[in-house]
């Protein structure tokens, strides 16, 4: 396996609708669907549903670098999000559809905070006069975080 191989999680509302964007792009190995954070250890997904252990469902994306780079898989993320809300996204209500980019790398972490400052709600989203600031997606470390995946 190459050098170049990594992985990305982002949270996004419900997991599943997050697998599709990525699915079988070029460069990407594998899109995996589940949760992390929370508070609870082990839980099973009729309790994160409830959204009362404090884990977000995310995807985790397997890709090549220097195929599909970090950058291009945020430009992707983006679009499906709105990171102006902090209650879920679209019809997902919940904390466990909450936003946020998981980063695995320093680099990821400043490529994530790079484009929210530059693109991020502002190319997608008209009120974000209500969070100017975008505190709404998180970029959280992935240290200390085991995702559990379905």
């Amino acid at each position: 396996m190459s050098n170049a191989i990594e992985k990305a999680t982002f949270a996004g509302g419900c997991f599943w609708c997050m697998v599709q964007p990525f699915d079988e792009l070029p460069g990407i190995i594998k899109v995996e669907s589940g949760y992390m954070g929370g508070h609870s250890q082990n839980p099973t997904y009729q309790e994160v549903k409830t959204g009362e252990t404090g884990h977000y469902e995310v995807v985790q994306i397997t890709y090549d670098r220097e195929i599909f780079p970090y950058e291009r898989l945020l430009q992707l993320y983006w679009p499906q999000i709105d990171p102006t809300d902090p209650d879920g996204q679209f019809h997902d209500r919940g904390s466990q559809y909450r936003t946020a980019v998981f980063y695995h790398t320093s680099l990821q972490k400043e490529e994530a905070e790079k484009i929210q400052k530059t693109t991020g709600a502002k190319k997608y989203f008209q009120k974000t006069d209500c969070y100017a600031n975008f505190t709404c997606i998180r970029i959280l470390s992935c240290r200390g975080r085991t995702p559990r995946f379905l």
